[in-house]
């Protein structure tokens, strides 16, 4: 007869904790110009026409509507916003349109906005000073 083999010991009750992975070192460039990103979109004009932008491409006048801006100071805006990569334009006819030029972006957008949207559904949402 051969020997039954013996069964391995069960693992510990609860997490097993995890030792966290060492980040990359990030150059100073990089963090620099992402803080730039972040300082675009900290102006609340910006954070919403890229909020549209997100959702299709407009044009000016429409996008000024949208936020209740006036035409140039949408273009203003915009003009930064395409000046940083983070928009593009093409004329059609007397229109310009604009479109979000970098997915990422879209993403980081549309995180932001649900967050905020989560926080305040949940009761948690910060008063503003």
């Amino acid at each position: 007869m051969s020997a039954v083999p013996t069964p391995p010991e069960p693992p510990p009750p609860g997490p097993v904790p995890l030792e966290p992975a060492a980040p990359e070192p990030l150059p100073a460039d990089l963090l620099q110009d992402a803080a730039a990103t972040f300082g675009l979109l900290s102006a609340t004009v910006r954070l919403h026409l890229l909020w549209l932008l997100s959702h299709g491409e407009r044009d000016v006048g429409t996008l000024a509507e949208e936020t209740g801006q006036t035409v140039p100071t949408a273009s203003h805006h915009l003009g930064k916003l395409k000046l940083a990569g983070l928009v593009r334009a093409r004329r059609d006819g007397k229109r310009q349109i604009y479109v979000l030029e970098d997915p990422h972006v879209r993403h980081i957008v549309q995180l932001a906005v649900e967050h905020q949207r989560e926080l305040s559904d949940g009761g948690r949402s910060r008063k503003r000073a």
